[in-house]
Formats: structure tokens, C-alpha cells, sequence
């Protein structure tokens, strides 16, 4: 089994109950991303964002869209599936760490959050400030509240599911998480989980005039979604 989070991202694992709810997911981050996109000439950065299979989606409204994963083998599979698209580079975390300041218009970091220790965390929240051109967005998505568990997850992905048409296999895959990896390393090192007055404090600690958005960007509505500015 994985020993931590990195490694089991960058493992065979099975969030996905098959390959059209991973499908879903991602187009539907791609979309949502894409709407918070201000222009054509904009440069953008996904930070820890999995496979990110329709990141075309957000290329075709912005100028230059950068994908930073820590997974290897994650990063490997996007530099094959963008490798004819020029607006979309593929860059480690370390890569991201080398950047200039200012280098993005926006910044989008969804599901990261809560597999970040508080010291991870702040040394994030730094670097996107860093990066974060005059005028910018920071968006952080799917940030989980501590009265938030397992069982709005399980409702949310079945409302999911069975908007989509893969109730039978999500019915089947929620089985087969329950003695998964997954479930057995979230119950060893925990998920971080912040208030949304906790968090808004966080971004603030940090340099940002933030606000929490009515709609998180993932499916689970009940979890949170921020956007935050340079203060």
C-alpha cells in the first residue's frame, strides 16, 4: 500500500468507478476552470491537477495553460496526451518553484488542500502569491469542512452518477472503496479540514482578500470553493 499521498496519486488506484466517470470529472473541472479564465491572452496554472484529461477546454480561451502534478507518472501520460497543443506545458512542482514572479493570470488548485499539511499549505499559499500577476485570481476548490464526511461524499456521487448514466458502476466502485487504499490511507494520515472563517483567515494570514463562492467546483456542493485576490 502507499505510504502517503504522493505515492498513492502516482500508483494504479481507483478513485474513478470507470473510465467515463473519470471522464466526467475532468471535463467538468475543465469547464468550470475554463469560466473563470478573464481573456484570451490570459496565462493560467493548474496546480495539482491530477490527469486533467480536457485540459484543452481551458487552452482554447486562455493563451498559455501550465499542469503541475507531483505524480510522475501522471505528468508522463499529460506530456504524451498535450504533446500537439503549444499553449499547454506540463511542470513539476519543483519547475513551478523556478518560475518568475507574476507568471500567471490565474491560479486554480482543486482537491489539493486537505492532502497539504498546514506547513505545506502555507508554503503554497506563498508561492501562488508569488506568481500571481496584478490583478490575478486564485482559485481554491473543493476545500473540506470539518462537519463534511464520507457519507456527502457518498450522495454526492451518486447524484453525480446518476446524472451521467454510471449509477450501476458507482454503486459498485463505493463497495470496492470501502476496503480500498484510499479509504485505509485517509483513516492513517487524515485530510486537513478548515472552517470556511478558518480558511477565509488562512488566505487573509497569507496576503489575499478572499471570498467563498456559492458553488464548489467539484460535484460535492458542500464543500468549498475560494477566490482570492492580491490584498
Amino acid at each position: 500500500m502507499a505510504a502517503d499521498w504522493k505515492s498513492f496519486w502516482d500508483s494504479a488506484h481507483s478513485i474513478y468507478v470507470n473510465d467515463h466517470h473519470k471522464d466526467v470529472h475532468y471535463r467538468t473541472i475543465a469547464e468550470q476552470i475554463a469560466q473563470f479564465v478573464p481573456g484570451p491572452k490570459a496565462r493560467v496554472l493548474d496546480y495539482g491537477c491530477g490527469e486533467a484529461l480536457h485540459a484543452d477546454l481551458v487552452a482554447a480561451v486562455a493563451s498559455e495553460v501550465a499542469l503541475s502534478d507531483s505524480a510522475d507518472s501522471v505528468r508522463a501520460a499529460m506530456v504524451q496526451r498535450f504533446a500537439g497543443n503549444p499553449r499547454i506545458k506540463v511542470l513539476s512542482p519543483h519547475d513551478v518553484e523556478g518560475l518568475p514572479d507574476r507568471s500567471f493570470d490565474l491560479i486554480v488548485s482543486n482537491s489539493v488542500v486537505q492532502y497539504l499539511t498546514m506547513t505545506e499549505l502555507d508554503h503554497l499559499l506563498g508561492l501562488w502569491r508569488r506568481l500571481l500577476a496584478s490583478g490575478g485570481t486564485l482559485i481554491v476548490a473543493d476545500v473540506i469542512p470539518p462537519d463534511v464526511g464520507a457519507i456527502s461524499d457518498v450522495l454526492a456521487l451518486i447524484r453525480l452518477a446518476a446524472q451521467h448514466g454510471f449509477l450501476l458502476a458507482a454503486l459498485g466502485g463505493l463497495a470496492r472503496t470501502a476496503v480500498s487504499p484510499y479509504r485505509k490511507l485517509r483513516s492513517t494520515l487524515g485530510i486537513a479540514q478548515y472552517t470556511e472563517a478558518d480558511f477565509l483567515a488562512k488566505l487573509a494570514a497569507a496576503g489575499y482578500s478572499a471570498e467563498r463562492l456559492q458553488r464548489n467546483l467539484e460535484h460535492n456542493p458542500a464543500r468549498m470553493t475560494f477566490r482570492a485576490r492580491l490584498a
